[in-house]
């Protein structure tokens, strides 16, 4: 009886090799561990035309999990494959970051300022188009009888009420998470990424690209 490999690829891989092999493109579990051990240090894609000096993704390709079998019966050609995971995945090559806190500093800070002012903005604009100002004048005259000097307990808890609400929203405070639920930001995020995916995937087929040595 022949041993059986279970293969796991996700949508998306990253490496910070220019050869990209089969453990580090995919988890692989198998009753034997010394086939596992062979097959992870097989080589699987190898990026080429990098551009050099770019710090982010320098190289992207699309790999099928019909070439991941392809190498893997070339080593075993008996072995049992089952695929457990993504029948497409996104191969990225990245050079790894050099740190420079004062430019990761900058960007911080650049970022902060714009979600400030840009949730700022936001936020007028919207009170300005629903007249709140007006709309609490007018309740707290009805309910004291006496005018707004608009510095009232209303503005108040509702500016209060917006900090609170923001803060549970984005689910941090300062540097801690409030709760283990992963932050709207996060879930876009991971969101955007799972989208361009697909599309570089899709793309990939419609062109027939997926067989890249």
């Amino acid at each position: 009886m022949s041993e059986i490999l279970y293969l796991k690829p996700e949508k998306n891989v990253r490496t910070y090799n220019r050869v990209l092999t089969l453990g580090e493109a995919v988890e692989m579990q198998c009753a034997d561990p010394a086939i596992v051990n062979r097959l992870k240090t097989e080589k699987l894609y190898a990026f080429q035309d990098v551009k050099p000096g770019r710090r982010s993704c320098a190289g992207r390709t699309v790999i099928s999990i019909l070439d991941v079998v392809e190498k893997i019966q070339a080593v075993y050609p008996s072995l049992e494959i089952q695929n457990m995971g993504e029948m497409d995945f996104v191969a990225e090559y990245s050079t790894k970051p050099e740190e420079n806190r004062f430019r990761t500093f900058l960007k911080v800070s650049l970022v902060c300022i714009l979600c400030f002012f840009g949730s700022a903005f936001s936020i007028m604009a919207f009170n300005n188009d629903v007249s709140t100002v007006d709309l609490f004048r007018q309740f707290y005259t009805l309910l004291t009888g006496q005018p707004s000097d608009g510095y009232t307990i209303l503005e108040f808890t509702y500016s209060l009420g917006l900090a609170v609400g923001i803060l549970a929203f984005f689910n941090h405070l300062g540097g801690r998470r409030l709760t283990k639920e992963p932050t709207p930001i996060e879930v876009e995020m991971r969101l955007y990424e799972d989208d361009v995916d697909t599309t570089l995937i899709k793309t990939a087929a419609r062109n027939g690209k997926h067989r890249q040595k």
